[in-house]
């Protein structure tokens, strides 16, 4: 069983909640990525059904984390190499510090209403859906909404930027941020109504989510994941049998979402 999960709230006891999770992951045999920073935590593991729910249990008995939900997937090995618990200074980089999602997060849409306002061309209120993928040019290569907005970034610290040169495209629409699992696109949605676009949602759970509720509608390709199983397919199967190289070489880019 594999899951992503993250959430942003404010902890201020990161090397003590470091130790008590890597004495968990340890004694039921998970393997994967967790981050924490003051900003919250982000995790991708990987182990038994029951072993991973057991950990969430115990994650959640912490009353910063009760209400923290897993994207759920599976996969017939193990897709990460080792267990790692690190501490960072954000827990998806943008080095943008005045973005605090825990203060407060932008609105969201969820999966089958994104869906529908696709399927009718618009949303609820008339506008033209812009879709705008917060992730690196090479995921976006493998998979993304049909006429999403790409701006070919390298890394999500280019993201601030490439908004300012193209936040004018914007003007009337209803802008839909989206990513792997919700982490990045909740940031650029953030940062999007910060700059003064007016209106701004992000996919709820990003693409794995939509894929659980709602499947392939909409979406051409599939979704790259940082980890041994490459990607998914929109009904969360591994596509690809071949190892990640920049997950293996990397653990911090196992850790997207």
């Amino acid at each position: 069983m594999n899951i992503a999960a993250y959430k942003f709230v404010a902890i201020d006891d990161s090397p003590a909640l470091r130790e008590d999770l890597r004495a968990r992951t340890q004694a039921l045999g998970l393997m994967g990525t967790i981050l924490l920073a003051p900003e919250g935590i982000n995790l991708f593991l990987a182990g038994t059904g029951e072993n991973v729910r057991a950990f969430l249990a115990h994650l959640r008995a912490d009353a910063r984390f009760a209400d923290l939900e897993a994207k759920e997937s599976w996969s017939a090995t193990q897709p990460f190499r080792r267990m790692l618990v690190k501490l960072k200074r954000e827990i998806i980089r943008m080095d943008h510090p005045a973005i605090q999602p825990a203060a407060g997060r932008a609105p969201g849409v969820d999966a089958p209403t994104l869906k529908r306002w696709l399927d009718q061309g618009h949303d609820d209120e008339g506008r033209e859906i812009a879709l705008l993928d917060t992730r690196n040019a090479f995921e976006v290569d493998y998979g993304s909404f049909e006429g999403a907005i790409d701006w070919r970034i390298g890394k999500f610290t280019e993201f601030p930027p490439a908004l300012r040169a193209h936040s004018d495209e914007f003007k009337g629409k209803t802008v839909v941020s989206f990513c792997t699992g919700g982490i990045r696109c909740e940031k650029a949605a953030i940062l999007m109504r910060e700059e003064g676009v007016e209106h701004v949602l992000q996919l709820e759970g990003g693409i794995l989510k939509y894929f659980e509720e709602v499947g392939s509608a909409h979406y051409k390709g599939d979704c790259f994941v940082f980890d041994g199983r490459e990607a998914l397919a929109p009904d969360l199967s591994a596509r690809s049998a071949r190892a990640s190289a920049r997950a293996s070489e990397d653990p911090d880019l196992a850790i997207k979402q």
